[in-house]
């Protein structure tokens, strides 16, 4: 198994692997990304991701590499690492320019392939759940920088983040500025009341998770109650499950927010089902292959 990292299609190992400084995603944060997972060794979705990839880089105004090469490198960099399951996270960068913010100081993006071995989580912390803290931080509003690009950008996460650490919690959930649960520092967030299944509407500013597009869909193909809205926080307190997506972590049950017993504080039954839902069609599209 190996940690590799694509440098502009030079393939080194993460030791060996150099970011010019003088690259604009590392001097401003002025780049974009997407985490991927392998299922039997393939990319999950990876059409999806880069169509995300794509929005984001419009709304930043960077014009990214080819998709073609994108998908090229990320492919060849995942078979050259060889590990039994991988995960993956793309970037692109305006480039390496001259310090200033102007847009034509970068004549050309960096293009960026990170797979790493995958840290498989234990069947038990599904079976256990996790706890979450409701943070103080708020979520970056929409108009400021709005959590639907996809920006490396990520100060308002690892300061959201810490506070979950200082609670000795896995996930901070944030509100927006106008009080309504927007998403996880790294998640988005599911509840469920009632037999309905709830989640914050993309209006509340938060990132289009993929495990979440999936998810509704699963949900719905179901017959699974499911609906989008503004939800304020007593809503979580007194939610009967609680849940978080994501690439890596799938459907996480979150049995404890803020020290609080969520429902009767053990992973809940709609939430196994989704799980196994969000997994059958894994398997679903992996046969398609």
């Amino acid at each position: 198994m190996a940690e590799l990292i694509n440098v502009n299609g030079t393939i080194a190992s993460a030791e060996k692997a150099t970011v010019p400084v003088l690259d604009h995603g590392f001097l401003y944060g002025d780049s974009i990304y997407e985490t991927i997972r392998t299922y039997r060794g393939r990319p999950y979705l990876l059409d999806r991701h880069l169509d995300r990839l794509e929005r984001s880089a419009s709304a930043i105004r960077l014009t990214p590499p080819q998709r073609a090469e994108v998908e090229r490198e990320t492919r060849r960099t995942i078979a050259e690492a060889a590990n039994d399951e991988s995960y993956v996270r793309i970037m692109v960068t305006r480039g390496v320019g001259p310090i200033g913010y102007e847009r034509d100081l970068c004549p050309r993006p960096g293009l960026f392939v990170i797979v790493m071995p995958l840290r498989h989580i234990p069947p038990r912390t599904y079976e256990e759940g996790i706890a979450a803290t409701v943070g103080r931080r708020r979520r970056n509003p929409r108009e400021s920088l709005d959590p639907a690009i996809k920006s490396c950008n990520l100060l308002n996460n690892v300061l959201a983040h810490m506070e979950a650490e200082d609670a000795g919690s896995r996930e901070t959930i944030l509100l927006n500025t106008r009080g309504f649960v927007a998403e996880g520092t790294h998640t988005n967030v599911f509840f469920v009341k009632g037999g309905v299944l709830r989640t914050p509407a993309l209006a509340c500013g938060l990132l289009s998770g993929i495990t979440r597009e999936v998810l509704i869909e699963a949900a719905r193909d179901a017959a699974i109650p499911c609906e989008e809205g503004e939800y304020e926080e007593p809503a979580l307190f007194g939610a009967d499950e609680v849940f978080v997506t994501s690439t890596l972590q799938e459907v996480m049950p979150v049995v404890r927010l803020n020290g609080r017993p969520v429902g009767a504080g053990v992973p809940g039954p709609l939430t196994r089902r989704l799980h196994a839902l969000f997994l059958a069609r894994v398997e679903s599209q992996d046969r398609g292959r």
